[in-house]
C-alpha cells in the first residue's frame, strides 16, 4: 500500500488493515490502528509505520482506546481464510466462481474479496493463478515436459501458461526447465564498499544481484543459478543498473527501483514486498514481518524466504533480524549484513 491507499483506509477505519500498519498523529504524539474509533486527525498532522515498535521508535506512544500494540501481538487471521486457501488449492483446475468460494467458507462475496487480499495480499484469483505457475515451476526443474506441468497445474491449454510465461518466468517455461536454455544473461562485476558486486539480468530486469570476495566464486554461483543459460560479461549493457546500486552502497541514494526478472512462490513474493516496505535505516525482527502477512507463526518461513532472495539490496533481505537482536542469517556474509545496517542507520540520522 502507498500513503494514500493507507489514509483512505484511515478514514473509513478499515478493520481489515488492522495489523498491515499504524499511523501516527504529530500533534498529538500518539498512534493508532487504522479501525480506530477516534476522531480522525488533519492528513498533513499523520505519518505511517509498518508496525508499533517502528512507531515507538520514532516517539509516539500507543493509543488507549484502540491498543495497537495489543492488536498486533494476536493471530486474528479468520480461519475460514485458511479454508479457502486449502479449498482453491484442491481446485487449481477448477475457474475462481467468487460466489461458490464464499458459499463453501460462509462469507460473503464483498467480505471475502477484502479480507482474503488483506491477510494473503493477492485476491483469490491472483492467488490460484501464482499457484498455478508454481506448480508449473517446481514440476519443470524436477524435469518433467511442459505439457504434462501445465495441465496438471490446471492449465487448460498451453497458451494460457505461455501468455503469463514471460512475466513470471522471464523466459519460456521449456526454457527454465532446461536450466536457462537460449535464454541470455549478462553480467558485470563491480568494486564496491562491501567487496565485489555481480549484477546479472536479462533483457527484462536483474535476475542475480550478489556480493562476494572472488569474481571466481560470482560468476561460479550464477552459472549454478543457469547452467544453461548463455551467459557473457557485458558491463556496458548493465552500466545503468550497478551505477545505481554502487550509489545506494555509498549512500547516495537510499531506494532501489530496479526492475526484476526472479521466480518465486506466492509467499516468498509477500516476504520480499514486506522487506522493501522497511524504512531505510530500520529493520524488522522475523516475527514482526511474520506478523505485517498475517501470519504470526511463520518465522522460519519468513527467515527462510530472506535466505533464498537471489537480489541481494534491491530486496533488502538485510533489514530482517532475529528478536533477541541478534542478526540472524545472511547468504552474503553477517559482516557484510552488519555493516549495511549500520551505514543505512548512519546514512538515515
Amino acid at each position: 500500500m502507498n500513503d494514500q491507499e493507507r489514509w483512505a483506509a484511515v478514514e473509513r477505519r478499515d478493520a481489515a488493515q488492522d495489523g498491515a500498519f499504524v499511523y501516527a498523529v504529530k500533534s498529538t504524539g500518539i498512534y493508532c490502528r487504522p479501525s480506530c474509533p477516534s476522531r480522525r486527525p488533519r492528513r498533513d498532522n499523520v505519518s505511517f509505520y509498518a508496525g508499533p515498535d517502528a512507531a515507538e521508535a520514532a516517539g509516539f506512544r500507543a493509543c488507549r482506546r484502540c491498543h495497537p500494540r495489543d492488536y498486533a501481538n494476536r493471530d486474528d487471521t479468520p480461519d475460514w481464510v485458511q479454508a479457502a486457501r486449502d479449498y482453491l488449492d484442491a481446485h487449481l483446475d477448477e475457474p475462481v466462481r467468487l460466489e461458490a468460494l464464499g458459499r463453501q467458507v460462509g462469507v460473503s462475496v464483498f467480505h471475502l474479496q477484502r479480507t482474503f487480499k488483506a491477510v494473503v495480499g493477492l485476491t483469490p484469483r491472483q492467488y490460484v493463478d501464482a499457484q498455478r505457475l508454481a506448480h508449473v515451476k517446481s514440476s519443470l526443474k524436477a524435469g518433467e515436459r511442459v505439457t504434462g506441468a501445465l495441465y496438471d497445474a490446471g492449465y487448460s491449454s498451453s497458451s494460457r501458461l505461455y501468455e503469463r510465461a514471460h512475466a513470471q518466468f522471464g523466459m519460456t517455461p521449456d526454457a527454465y526447465r532446461k536450466g536457462g536454455a537460449g535464454v541470455n544473461i549478462r553480467y558485470t562485476i563491480e568494486e564496491s564498499s562491501l567487496g565485489k558486486l555481480m549484477v546479472a539480468g536479462t533483457d527484462k530486469g536483474i535476475c542475480f544481484l550478489s556480493l562476494g570476495d572472488s569474481e571466481r566464486k560470482l560468476v561460479d554461483e550464477l552459472r549454478g543459478e543457469f547452467p544453461a543459460a548463455q551467459i557473457e560479461r557485458d558491463g556496458k549493457h548493465l552500466a545503468r543498473w550497478a551505477r545505481d546500486v554502487l550509489r545506494y552502497l555509498d549512500g547516495r541514494q537510499t531506494a532501489l527501483d530496479l526492475p526484476l526478472d526472479v521466480q518465486a512462490t506466492v509467499f516468498q513474493w509477500r516476504v520480499w514486498r514486506a522487506l522493501q516496505s522497511i524504512p531505510y535505516g530500520e529493520t524488522r525482527t522475523y516475527s514482526q514481518i511474520a506478523r505485517m502477512l498475517g501470519n504470526p507463526k511463520a518465522q522460519r518461513a519468513v527467515g527462510h524466504a530472506c535466505a533464498t532472495n537471489p537480489v541481494s539490496l534491491v530486496i533488502p533481505c538485510h533489514r530482517a533480524v532475529r528478536t533477541d537482536g541478534g542478526l540472524g542469517g545472511y547468504r552474503w556474509g553477517l559482516d557484510r549484513k552488519e555493516r549495511l545496517i549500520a551505514h543505512e542507520k548512519a546514512i538515515r540520522e
